[in-house]
């Protein structure tokens, strides 16, 4: 008997650890056991104290946010769904807050599309580089889903509220270069300068004194900040647990699959 593949892989780069969301015949859907994994890489990254952790993903997406397939197969009881969903999106908001407190840097390397909740994972970052191709998405008013992920808890504060009401109420896509006015990433560079991008960016602060990386992280995102940002997450996941199990979402979840396929 063989072991599952593993949805996460690490690798060390220089003097950053790499984490790569592998699941690319899914375009890195996020199922439960893929974030288990990805908290589980995140807590063993910060004992090993790198200059910088950065996420990234194999293959052409990012990430697609959760896994509609995996809502689907569990959409045959109330029960069983509400508690996938919660299972899911509980882990998600856990792993955006850690990210908030590693005691390093915290970079993306993001290439293809960002949808969904995923997002969250790119809003916790304070360094992003983005491909050209790539682009964030919400798709929540298509489905019926509630936002997660950081949505309404993180993006706001980002860009705006009525550029962040704007982007979901019209489910309006943020390409790359847009994403960079925003002040949403950092650097836009096509996809085979990624991680030379990343590279440069992990030179520089290997460079400098990790402690005073981490006295700034820490004064960015203090105690009090990430209780603020948990308080909405824990909202987040509340109001998308209300919806998941309508029967207008499971029609929404079933019409959206049947378009992308």
């Amino acid at each position: 008997m063989t072991n599952a593949r593993c949805l996460i892989e690490t690798e060390w780069r220089n003097d950053a650890l790499w984490i790569w969301l592998n699941r690319p015949e899914r375009h890195n859907a996020l199922v439960p056991r893929l974030m288990s994994d990805l908290k589980a890489a995140i807590a063993t990254a910060a004992a090993e104290e790198p200059a910088a952790l950065v996420l990234a993903g194999r293959g052409t997406s990012f990430s697609t946010g959760g896994d509609l397939g995996g809502f689907l197969d569990h959409s045959g009881s109330r029960e069983d769904l509400l508690d996938y969903a919660n299972l899911l999106v509980g882990t998600l908001h856990e792993v955006i807050l850690d990210l908030l407190a590693f005691p390093a840097p915290v970079l993306a390397s993001v290439d293809g599309p960002v949808t969904g909740g995923s997002t969250g994972l790119v809003l916790a970052a304070d360094m992003v580089a983005m491909s050209e191709r790539a682009f964030l998405q919400p798709y929540y008013s298509d489905v019926g889903f509630g936002p997660d992920g950081g949505w309404t808890a993180l993006l706001p504060e980002r860009v705006g509220t009525s550029k962040a009401l704007q982007i979901q109420y019209l489910n309006e896509r943020v390409s790359a270069s847009e994403a960079l006015s925003l002040g949403l990433v950092s650097s836009v560079c096509p996809t085979d300068e990624l991680i030379g991008c990343i590279d440069g960016w992990v030179g520089g602060l290997a460079s400098r004194f990790k402690q005073t990386h981490q006295a700034t992280r820490n004064g960015v995102w203090d105690e009090a900040r990430r209780d603020q940002v948990q308080l909405r997450l824990d909202r987040e996941k509340d109001r998308f647990l209300q919806l998941i199990a309508r029967a207008e979402t499971l029609a929404g979840m079933q019409a959206f699959t049947r378009r992308r396929a």
